[in-house]
């Protein structure tokens, strides 16, 4: 029933994922994937004819969520410039948090 809710080439996956580090997620396997990212954003923004801005859901508990959504953030500001840009993001909880480096990732993804 949901078969046709994304565009398959609009998903992007790597080879590996962040391990729950902020610095890997926006410096090493994030700097890798984010021109491809970038790339698959342009596409649909060009579709537009009056692009109003972007909305980013990301969660910040792990690497990727924290890194490379702070990196995508910081490239979308460079590229868009004055479009804007509302992130809505999920905060760690202590209670159902599976790594303890998560409030660390979440608050290195907000400075």
């Amino acid at each position: 029933a949901y078969r046709q809710l994304y565009n398959p080439y609009n998903l992007i996956s790597g080879k590996e994922d962040a391990a729950n580090n902020f610095a890997r997620g926006k410096y090493t396997v994030g700097k890798e994937i984010v021109d491809l990212c970038l790339d698959r954003i342009r596409k649909e923004a060009d579709k537009c004819t009056g692009l109003q801005g972007f909305l980013i859901f990301n969660a910040l508990g792990g690497g990727s969520g924290s890194g490379l959504g702070s990196l995508l953030m910081e490239r979308l500001s460079v590229d868009y410039g004055k479009k804007t840009k509302l992130g809505f993001n999920i905060f760690p909880s202590p209670q159902i948090s599976t790594a303890c480096v998560e409030p660390y990732n979440a608050i290195l993804a907000m400075h």
